[in-house]
């Protein structure tokens, strides 16, 4: 389980296709303290460390994982966000994040206001999730509340530290980014049977 708050941001070195599955050798300060076996979030996705150097460390993501996410679009010099597992002695500073993507959106606008960014996303209305307004949700791993709700639209408010301690410093619009919707909106539309 994660909180959606970005540790650091890693740098894609090497992406290699294996059968079905996509090896990423990524990049960052905090690989040196990983070991196999390890949970980390990259960009919002719950991954196994499955080797690790000094500086590098490396993950498999399966098929079902590259259709469901934008992690299939990485390259080399792609940078990812990271965040490793919570604690249970951790501080929730963002919110429940499983690191299970729902879908990959678009983001359809960057707005520089001058001191702060508003990012509007769009995605597929059939994905049927629950957005509330001023609630949570998870952008390629980084955990936001969200405003100007509809069925398949919504923007976030990105302040400076975090704009430039992820990735949302080269997102631009087009790009395609994970969406990973509100767990507990989830169990509660479940529960009234809207699902």
């Amino acid at each position: 389980m994660f909180t959606g708050i970005v540790e650091t941001v890693g740098k894609v070195v090497q992406v290699r296709q294996d059968l079905t599955n996509l090896h990423l050798i990524v990049e960052s300060n905090i690989s040196s303290e990983l070991h196999t076996d390890q949970s980390v979030s990259h960009n919002g996705v719950c991954l196994t460390v499955i080797r690790q150097t000094d500086s590098t460390h490396e993950v498999v993501a399966v098929a079902e994982t590259i259709q469901k996410t934008n992690l299939g679009l990485l390259k080399p010099e792609s940078m990812v966000n990271l965040e490793r597992c919570m604690s249970a002695s951790g501080r929730f500073d963002g919110h429940i994040v499983q690191g299970h993507v729902d879908t990959v959106g678009k983001v359809l606008a960057v707005h520089d206001l001058n001191g702060s960014w508003q990012f509007d996303f769009e995605f597929d209305p059939k994905v049927n999730e629950v957005l509330v307004e001023k609630g949570s949700v998870c952008v390629n791993g980084v955990s936001l509340t969200c405003f100007n709700c509809t069925e398949n639209l919504f923007s976030v408010a990105i302040i400076p530290y975090t704009y430039e301690h992820t990735c949302f410093q080269v997102l631009k619009a087009g790009d395609l980014i994970n969406l990973e919707f509100d767990i507990i909106g989830k169990y509660v539309k479940k529960l009234l049977g809207r699902d």
